[in-house]
């Protein structure tokens, strides 16, 4: 009996790991088997991957090769943890996916999405994610909520103000070619609030599980 797949995307700062957690205790209230995962990282392979792409020392990673790195770590992923879970019939909750190299390295560093896409299939195995929920939240307000967090900086989020404001309309773009599956949710409210709409957006996704279980 295969699990469900829901992704959360957003600009640095969003709160989307606030937000997975807070799904994440509502699903295990109702008895759901729930994993939590990142990208990238979720792995060993993965999580080294992570410590050069974020690392600032790394100023030289050109656009390319990161796209890459991220594909690799992706990859990793999706063999070691997210398909095996699924396949056990658990809910995997993900902190960014595919959709984070199309806003990230195509909108935000302007590689063509059309290469990322090719890049990514094989990557993911053709895995697609039943919900992904996009926090829209304001880029410069992600950047503040970053700034005064008192944590280290990553080589990402030292990126100009401009490029996450690339990157935040580079996700309503997506959202946009499959409205089906993509939720997008407004961040720029209390925590409370967005994640009332959160669950909202996850009830057709928690629906079909339902029916499903009182089919079996």
């Amino acid at each position: 009996m295969r699990g469900k797949f829901i992704v959360f995307e957003g600009i640095d700062g969003s709160g989307k790991t606030t937000q997975l957690k807070l799904l994440g205790v509502k699903l295990k209230e109702r008895g759901l088997p729930v994993l939590h995962t990142r990208e990238p990282g979720g792995t060993r392979v993965g999580e080294t991957i992570r410590e050069i792409l974020l690392n600032p020392e790394y100023s030289e990673l050109v656009p390319r090769a990161e796209a890459f790195l991220y594909a690799a770590a992706r990859a990793q992923h999706v063999a070691q943890v997210i398909m095996p879970s699924l396949a056990s019939g658990t809910v995997v909750l993900c902190d960014r996916f595919v959709d984070s190299s199309l806003a990230y390295q195509g909108f935000g560093r302007g590689i063509d999405i059309g290469l990322l896409e090719k890049i990514n299939e094989p990557a993911t195995y053709g895995l697609v994610p039943d919900l992904t929920i996009i926090l829209d939240f304001c880029a410069e307000d992600g950047m503040d909520r970053i700034s005064s967090s008192g944590r280290s900086i990553d080589r990402i989020e030292r990126e100009a103000r401009d490029f996450h404001a690339k990157v935040a309309a580079g996700y309503l773009a997506l959202a946009g070619r499959d409205p089906a599956r993509y939720r997008v949710v407004d961040a720029n409210r209390p925590a409370g609030q967005v994640h009332l709409d959160v669950m909202k957006a996850a009830e057709v996704v928690l629906n079909e599980i339902a029916a499903r279980n009182s089919r079996a």
